[in-house]
Order: structure tokens, then C-alpha cells, then sequence
């Protein structure tokens, strides 16, 4: 059996559910282990409590492990600190049968051919399950906002109408290529994340992306995303902007939804807007992400190309990569 431990917010959860859906796809029996979010130990380590998101999807299905189920795996050895010296002695001794498996690469093919193992990971790079995306794009669905406004600009999006500038009522129609930009600040500008990931999304960054959409796509209208709308209002204004603002605390993730109604995507460095784009059916969609997810990152460009097939990557200062 596999088990997948479950962690952290929405898209990081949605990608430890996509590896799960994955060994699914590939006959290998799968769980998910649900307990991080019941561990208050766990959830102090965190800046932002977090709740298991999954649930707020339409009828998403996923089978949970057992704490016998998963006591199985970890074996003798669930208790001792992983990396510690002892821990690698009695691993050399035979003494421990922890099957406990740490993501600590970008890609780890070898996990593909595990049959009996816990994995503790984010696993957020797309070739794990690109190949399986149409069947995740089937099974993650949103429930329908009791909203207005995201059902007004969900009808917009599918006919490509023009949502009429910076604000949020809608234009006169006007035939438009709609695209979502995500802008993650919040709990990036904290000084604990602000190393791992500030600097990365740069003003050159988004307008470098802008253009290359621009070059490409007649009549492009974007539309904003982020945690910080004033930020927005200062830095983007004009007919071809339109800023959504109105989704808050547990509505936020429809975000996510109107972003993959957009036909092209502008990520952040953030895993939110990674599954905004990836749930986003358009055949010919452009998808553009930061090059670099973490500072702690070094850029390969060919290995980046192999494991985002088909994403475009461009670095802090404005280059197509």
C-alpha cells in the first residue's frame, strides 16, 4: 500500500491528491493521510492554520488511511527523528523497517515504482501527473458560488465579453481574450517566507509575461488576482485590467476556478495559481510561471523544460528561459 501524507494549504493538498489519483491511474492501492490537520504539534509550525481544503470541492472522493493502515508502513521506526545519526545506524543494522520516503528533489522518478511506502512531500512538479491531467480536470470541480458576481464573470469568461476595466462591473462587450495574472504578497512579505520566496515574482517579471502575451494574443484583457487588492489598484489601472476582489476567507479558492476559466494563465510563485492554470481546459493555453519557485532554486533550463512540458518560464528579471 501507499500512503500519501496530506499537509499544508489548497495546492499543495491538490498535488499530494493528484500523486494519489496517479498510483491510482497506475493499479497501485493508495491512501491518503488526512491526521497533519488534526495535529496540533503540526499546526503550530505553521504561520497560517490550515483546514483540509480537499473537502470544499464538489464530491471529491479519496479514501483515508487508518492509523493501523499507516502504523504498518512506518513500522518500528515512525518514532525516531529521520536525518538523526542513530536513525541512520539502525537503518544500517536492519533494526528499523520504516518505509517513510522524504521528497528532497524537484522530481523523484524512483517514487513511480513503489508499491509499499509513505511519502511526505509536496510533489509539486507537473510531470509527475501532466499525463493524467484530463482526468484530474474531470474530478476536481468546483461547487457553484452562491456569488453573483463569480457567476457574472464566469458567463463573461466563456463568451470572452469585456469585463470593462479596473473595476468590477461589467463593459459594454467588447470581444476579449481573457487572462488571469496571479499576484501572491501576504504571507510572502512575512520576513520567515520573505528568503524563501520573496524576490521572485518582480515587477519585471509580470511585465515581461505580459508582453509575451501580448505578442501573442489578439485583444488580451487580464484579470487580477491576489491577497493584496491594494496593491493591485496602485500598480494596475486602465480598460484592460480587471481586478477580482471579492472572494474572501473560505470563498477564496473560486479564485482558483475563475482563473481556469481564463484562456491563459500568469502564475506566481504559488501552487494556487499552478492548479488555476493546470485545471484550465483551453487546448492552445499559454501558461507562463516563475522560473524559480524557491530562492533556494537554481535555474537548469533544460531540466526545467523536461519537467513543466509546455509551461513557459521566465526569471526575476524579465527573460524567457
Amino acid at each position: 500500500m501507499l500512503i500519501i501524507r496530506v499537509m499544508g494549504g489548497l495546492g499543495n493538498q491538490m498535488q499530494q491528491y493528484a500523486l494519489y489519483e496517479k498510483y491510482r491511474s497506475l493499479g497501485r492501492e493508495a491512501r491518503l493521510d488526512i491526521s497533519w490537520f488534526e495535529d496540533s504539534a503540526q499546526q503550530e509550525k505553521v504561520l497560517a492554520r490550515r483546514g483540509l481544503e480537499l473537502r470544499l470541492f464538489d464530491h471529491l472522493e479519496f479514501q483515508a488511511c487508518t492509523g493501523q493502515e499507516k502504523d504498518a508502513l512506518l513500522g518500528n521506526g515512525r518514532f525516531l527523528r529521520e536525518g538523526s545519526l542513530l536513525t541512520k545506524a539502525l537503518r544500517k543494522t536492519g533494526l528499523i523497517t520504516n518505509r517513510h520516503f522524504y521528497e528532497t528533489d524537484a522530481y523523484h522518478p524512483e517514487i513511480l515504482d513503489f508499491t509499499d511506502q509513505y511519502l511526505e512531500g509536496h510533489w509539486a512538479c507537473e510531470k509527475y501527473y501532466h499525463d493524467i491531467m484530463p482526468l484530474l480536470q474531470e474530478k476536481i470541480r468546483f461547487p457553484e458560488s452562491g456569488n453573483p458576481l463569480n457567476r457574472q464573470l464566469i458567463e463573461r469568461l466563456r463568451k470572452g465579453e469585456d469585463a470593462g476595466g479596473s473595476g468590477t462591473e461589467p463593459g459594454k462587450g467588447r470581444t476579449e481574450t481573457p487572462v488571469s495574472i496571479h499576484i501572491r504578497r501576504g504571507d510572502y512579505l512575512d520576513p520567515a517566507n520573505a528568503g524563501m520566496f520573496g524576490g521572485i515574482c518582480t515587477p519585471e517579471y509580470y511585465k515581461a509575461a505580459e508582453a509575451y502575451i501580448r505578442e501573442r494574443v489578439g485583444s488580451p484583457h487580464f484579470y487580477l488576482f491576489s491577497d493584496d487588492t491594494e496593491y493591485l489598484r496602485e500598480n494596475y489601472s486602465g480598460r484592460e485590467y480587471t481586478i477580482v476582489d471579492w472572494n474572501k476567507g473560505e470563498d477564496s479558492f473560486y479564485d482558483m476556478e475563475l482563473m481556469s476559466l481564463c484562456r491563459h494563465n500568469i502564475c506566481a510563485n504559488s501552487t494556487f495559481s499552478f492548479w488555476g492554470a493546470r485545471l484550465n481546459r483551453n487546448p492552445d493555453k499559454l501558461v507562463i510561471r516563475p522560473a524559480r519557485h524557491k530562492n533556494s532554486q537554481k535555474i537548469d533550463p533544460e531540466r526545467l523544460h523536461e519537467l513543466w512540458e509546455g509551461w513557459i518560464l521566465v526569471d526575476e528579471l524579465g527573460n524567457v528561459v
